[in-house]
């Protein structure tokens, strides 16, 4: 299998050649109703057809997932997501500035046999994004339809930014896998309503406030909308060991998430010595799993900086630790 760098930030039609066997055996999974690990810039996925209820069961089958959530359907280009939903003027905006990328954006449904009720949770809205990794995005334009793509783990643990951790959590469920290296954003998409009244931001994610509001103007909270979203629950992103966070250091039997400057040790997993957000990102997930596998007592993790993309950071990690509903 490839590493994601050797493809990252290439159009389809240049990656290497040895892919292409691997691509059209997904797409064929896909096709023909069967579950697909599938790497994407952001976590990896569990893709089925958007648009095959029984498909769809068997993820939230796999994942244990409730299926109040609703799911992200993932497209090749912006020309099926209009096909698929009512994107408005913003919506437009907001899809050149950020796609494909870590940007999901929940629109009116315009084609609910595309993506069929149970993937939208019974809503009359629809979450769909263009992915940035090129293997995904090559799955897509051979499938020629929408895929849903939640992330590859059990409902509630981390999200798997590597492909061995997919395969551990849920790669046995599935008719095909591709192994596009570790993620490079490794936190999930932002999520933006483009619907009656201002734009809202529902989860934040790698492309910062900040960044959408350049676009779009001042975004209003998720408020009602929040439902529209995936990853609202309130125990989310958990390992099995407890997690408290904005912690000094580690107490007794704790692992320590560090940021920032902090010695060398057992149990310390520093998401950035350097205090990169970025980085932290990157780290965050694949960081509390290696942490977990230590057995501790409990997790702790430092205070990480409300500023750009810790925001999204410390959503995911007061959804680990239980702490947002």
């Amino acid at each position: 299998m490839g590493e994601y760098g050797s493809d990252r930030g290439q159009g389809e039609g240049q990656l290497r050649p040895d892919r292409q066997d691997e691509i059209g055996e997904a797409a064929r999974a896909l096709a023909s109703g069967g579950l697909v690990l599938l790497p994407t810039e952001t976590v990896y996925g569990l893709g089925a057809d958007a648009a095959d209820p029984a498909a769809v069961a068997a993820i939230f089958e796999a994942k244990g997932r409730p299926r109040f959530n609703p799911l992200i359907a993932h497209v090749a280009d912006l020309e099926t997501a209009a096909r698929i939903a009512v994107l408005d003027e913003r919506a437009i905006a907001l899809a050149r500035a950020f796609w494909p990328g870590p940007l999901t954006l929940v629109a009116p449904i315009r084609d609910p046999a595309a993506v069929c009720d149970l993937a939208r949770a019974g809503l009359d809205t629809v979450a769909i994004r263009i992915p940035g990794h090129p293997l995904a995005r090559a799955v897509l334009a051979a499938f020629g339809g929408a895929v849903v793509a939640p992330s590859a783990n059990r409902s509630g643990r981390p999200s798997p930014t590597t492909h061995a951790d997919a395969m551990g959590e849920t790669g046995t469920r599935c008719a095909a896998t591709l192994d596009g290296g570790p993620c490079a954003v490794g936190l999930e998409s932002t999520v933006v309503a483009v619907l009656d009244g201002p734009p809202r931001l529902l989860r934040p994610g790698a492309v910062t406030r900040a960044q959408l509001e350049a676009v779009v103007g001042p975004l209003a909270e998720a408020d009602d909308d929040a439902k529209r979203s995936p990853g609202r629950l309130a125990l989310h992103y958990a390992p099995d060991a407890p997690v408290r966070i904005d912690a000094a250091g580690p107490q007794v039997g704790e692992a320590f998430l560090a940021f920032g400057p902090w010695p060398d040790g057992e149990g310390v997993f520093n998401l950035s010595p350097t205090g990169d957000l970025a980085e932290a990102a990157a780290n965050l997930f694949s960081f509390l799993r290696a942490a977990d596998r230590t057995k501790p007592v409990g997790i702790a993790v430092a205070a990480i900086p409300l500023e750009g993309l810790g925001e999204a950071i410390n959503d995911r990690l007061r959804r680990a630790a239980g702490f947002v509903g």
